[in-house]
């Protein structure tokens, strides 16, 4: 019978049935609720950024006329409403550039005419790829990476994505040697490279690329004349030192083919607006932008939502307060989160950035093998009640790593997740407490709990036509905003 679907609606390269989005569904299927269902699975697979929407919706109290559906704003309603250019309201596009300028300390300035818009950074990313590569090509990709980038860059366009391998030996930073073997190894098998992604700060590393690295990056790209895309989505989130640098910086201090640079963002993560679905190209490349500009036909940006953020970005005294207020309630979580769990053992890399920590849970493996990571996540999301991230989804080649988020929950919720860890770590522990044959009995469980099912097995065993969305553990009118 012929194939009634297209091969590119029915192919693979979406990801959908991967343990990242796997976690998703388990949380869909039993999510935690406080009174309602207080033994339901809670949602650490998701970097949302919650912690300060109070500060927003203030605002938005103090500023009805920003929203063409209040009287006070209605005015601006058939403007607003009747067909806008692709290229994005000019007051929209003049705010964002100044708000990613305060995001970086104002050390460098954007050109609102070299902003693209996009679907979110989902488009954004795509979009990008688009423009930059055809289908067989490649780009370089260090890892761990973000597990979406899967389906963002590759499902549609036909790109091939090339892990440049980087290890916890040096805290997985990105070698000038691990980009040169992954270069060498795509020119042996004939696939033509057409440049590096890099995500800055690190999904799902939660640190910031140095100087020194970015540079390396630059040198390379330079060298052998490829394109170099940095997604800085995560850039307003850095709540310690070292601060970001973008590499908006990097090329004012080194020389190179500016042709080659483009940044991916969004406000996504930085204003915790996922659902506005905000994302931006932002290219030093004339044609990039000429081209990515017709391409943004297929995911604009509503103009309700332009016009709305365009007042709230354009507030300096607003956007300093939240910048300013973000970071330390970042820093405030992620030093609660952490020292939580240092107290049963738990490590996790240090971190500067982001709405989430890398786990380490290697002592927790039988082996050192992902099936054994497998083994131990399942665990996690079943009997723990916590969906958390495996590094396998992230492409990280050590067993082990997980990345847990924080900052998409009220206090008490992150309390009762600590909870769970520590009860789940003591029973787990072989020197702990815990009488001997009930903490014997505990690790046979461990073992036994993935069934004898190899990895292939269990990967099949993922693959369901239900689909698997991002929800946030409590709805919006529950969640009760942290406040300093």
């Amino acid at each position: 019978m012929e194939q009634l679907l297209s091969k590119i609606a029915t192919n693979e390269q979406h990801g959908e049935n991967s343990s990242y989005f796997h976690g998703w569904k388990a949380y869909d299927n039993d999510p935690y609720h406080p009174t309602q269902n207080p033994n339901g699975v809670i949602q650490l697979g998701l970097a949302e950024n919650q912690l300060s929407f109070d500060l927003v919706e203030e605002w938005i109290t103090k500023h009805p006329s920003a929203s063409i559906c209040t009287s006070e704003g209605v005015q601006m309603f058939r403007d607003i409403a009747i067909f806008q250019d692709y290229h994005g309201l000019p007051q929209f596009r003049n705010a964002v550039a100044r708000f990613m300028g305060k995001v970086r300390g104002g050390r460098v300035s954007f050109d609102p005419a070299r902003i693209v818009l996009a679907g979110g950074a989902t488009g954004a990313s795509e979009l990008i790829t688009f423009c930059l590569a055809d289908p067989g090509d490649a780009f370089l990709v260090p890892t761990p990476y973000y597990p979406a980038f899967d389906r963002d860059l590759k499902w549609r366009t036909g790109i091939q994505l090339i892990p440049v391998i980087c290890e916890s030996s040096n805290n997985f930073k990105i070698t000038k040697e691990a980009l040169e073997e992954a270069f060498e190894n795509a020119q042996k098998s004939s696939i033509k490279v057409k440049g590096v992604i890099i995500a800055n700060p690190s999904n799902p590393l939660g640190t910031t690329v140095e100087r020194e690295t970015q540079i390396t990056l630059v040198n390379f790209i330079n060298e052998k004349q490829i394109h170099l895309v940095c997604d800085e989505i995560y850039s307003a989130t850095i709540f310690s030192r070292p601060n970001f640098i973008s590499i908006a910086e990097i090329i004012e201090e080194v020389e190179c083919n500016r042709d080659l640079i483009h940044i991916i963002y969004s406000l996504s993560k930085d204003m915790g607006f996922p659902g506005f679905r905000v994302g931006i190209v932002y290219s030093y490349n004339d044609a990039v932008v000429n081209c990515g500009r017709k391409m943004s036909s297929f995911g604009l940006v509503s103009s309700q939502t332009q016009h709305f953020l365009a007042s709230m970005l354009s507030d300096d005294e607003f956007v300093d307060d939240f910048l300013k207020t973000s970071s330390m309630r970042l820093a405030k979580r992620h030093q609660t989160f952490t020292s939580g769990l240092e107290e049963v053992g738990i490590k996790c890399l240090n971190s500067n950035a982001g709405l989430f920590c890398w786990m380490d849970l290697r002592p927790l493996l039988k082996e050192p093998t992902f099936e054994a990571e497998m083994v131990l996540w399942r665990l996690i999301i079943h009997k723990v009640k916590l969906n958390v991230s495996p590094g396998f989804s992230f492409h990280c080649v050590e067993p082990g790593w997980f990345r847990v988020c924080f900052a998409n929950m009220d206090d008490e919720t992150l309390e009762i997740a600590l909870k769970r860890i520590r009860i789940f770590i003591q029973a787990t522990d072989k020197k702990s407490d815990v009488p001997a044959k009930k903490s014997k009995q505990w690790q046979k469980n461990l073992r036994l709990s993935f069934s004898g099912g190899s990895r292939c097995e269990y990967e099949e065993s993922l693959k369901s036509p239900s689909v698997m969305s991002p929800h946030s553990p409590m709805s919006p009118a529950q969640l009760v905003q942290t406040r300093t």
